[in-house]
């Protein structure tokens, strides 16, 4: 599994760029001709990835794969993990289709634009998947697949430089505990933020307001801390807001701010952190800090 996990303020390094995949042609033409006539839309996903066969007669070659081969004992997902990590069986992870769903909706059809990333989509096909895996993908959004691309699923296509896949319980410990704060006290904290960042950031990673969230929830630590500051001292978490930020000129810079409502007195306290959007990869321009309404 490729687990790149939070690091304050630094952004996921991408793969280069060449050419996308060639298991659906129609799909990487389209692709490389919206990209290059069109400003990209900028994608930052969290969800699951799935393998899908496009067609009756992939679905058959790969029944007659699994048939060859000793899965006994093994479940589905253990079967097709096993089958598509074998280099033999590498044509396989090409002719299927990979698509990312979230909150259980299919989203994106995925094609990786270097050849060499489609390792990155096998790895997140788990041999024993939890509910609480996660996959992010960073990349851009072409055109509505063409029916024949994945069985009739018609759903845009996302061109990707990065995916990187991991645990919620990885994640939430990879988190740096504050200080003053015990592995006893954080870690629940840090559950719970990340369970309502998820909630508050139900959406396809396509807008910048979503892409900041979505990038802070999974590389920046600070958020984290500052929630678990604000339960010790007896708030909740009330709400998550995008704005734009004063600073933006020739840059596209977003405040996302945090308000933490004080249970006892109903007194609202809030954080913000600036996050740079500009561009395919986010990245933090100032780390969390009290925010004052103007």
């Amino acid at each position: 599994m490729n687990e790149q996990i939070l690091s304050e303020g630094t952004a996921v390094e991408s793969a280069t760029r060449v050419t996308p995949q060639q298991s659906c042609p129609s799909c990487a033409a389209a692709a490389a001709g919206s990209a290059a006539t069109t400003t990209p839309v900028w994608i930052y996903a969290i969800g699951k990835i799935e393998a899908r066969f496009p067609s009756l007669a992939i679905e058959k070659e790969y029944a007659q794969v699994l048939g060859r081969d000793d899965t006994s004992g093994l479940t589905d997902k253990q079967a097709l993990h096993t089958i598509l990590v074998k280099p033999e069986n590498r044509y396989l992870a090409r002719k299927v289709c990979w698509v990312m769903t979230i909150e259980g909706l299919e989203t994106y059809l995925l094609h990786p634009r270097d050849p060499v990333d489609l390792s990155l989509l096998i790895d997140a096909v788990r041999a024993n998947p939890s509910p609480a895996d996660l996959d992010i993908v960073i990349g851009s959004q072409g055109p509505i697949a063409p029916p024949r691309a994945c069985n009739g699923l018609q759903i845009p296509i996302l061109a990707f430089d990065q995916v990187y896949s991991l645990e919620r319980e990885a994640l939430v410990r990879a988190i740096p505990k504050p200080e003053k704060l015990s592995a006893e006290e954080f870690e629940p904290a840090a559950s719970e933020l990340f369970d309502r960042i998820m909630q508050m950031a139900d959406n396809a990673g396509a807008t910048d307001e979503h892409r900041a969230v979505n990038y802070l929830a999974v590389r920046y630590p600070g958020v984290y801390a500052a929630a678990a500051a604000a339960f010790a001292r007896n708030a909740s978490l009330e709400s998550i807001d995008v704005q734009t930020s004063p600073l933006s000129g020739a840059r596209n810079i977003l405040e996302v701010v945090f308000s933490f409502r004080d249970r006892s007195t109903d007194v609202v306290d809030k954080h913000f952190t600036r996050v740079d959007v500009t561009d395919e990869f986010p990245f933090l321009v100032t780390k969390m800090s009290p925010y004052f309404d103007r």
